[in-house]
């Protein structure tokens, strides 16, 4: 049971990390200090999508949903619906490449605004 709420609370906070990539650049127009966290977890994010590589906290997640006896997603709704979002059906490698560009181009235009 504990390692089926710790593999929501990963969940939670992959999520949170996903969100914050793509646009904590904005948070960063407010609190221009924020760059120094935002602008290397940016850059991580691209570089997982665009290398094709496996995020270490989906290796935890996964980790603790097969300690939890299971590879589904029966860790409650909040688990459940994050990961949905995090690793859609249907993902191909292409759809990873545009969603890395996308990041870049948005945190790209954001960070021009915050150099300049």
């Amino acid at each position: 049971m504990i390692y089926g709420y710790l593999a929501t609370a990963v969940a939670v906070i992959h999520f949170a990390f996903i969100i914050f990539v793509i646009a904590g650049g904005f948070l960063v127009l407010r609190w221009p200090a924020l760059k120094w966290v935002h602008l290397p977890a940016a850059l991580w994010g691209a570089l997982i999508e665009i290398g094709g590589w496996v995020c270490p906290l989906t290796i935890l997640e996964n980790a603790f949903l097969r300690r939890a006896g299971g590879a589904g997603y029966d860790g409650g709704f909040i688990a459940h619906h994050i990961f949905r979002i995090i690793y859609p059906q249907g993902l191909t490698r292409g759809m990873e490449f545009a969603i890395a560009v996308f990041v870049i181009a948005v945190n790209v235009a954001v960070y021009r605004k915050v150099f300049h």
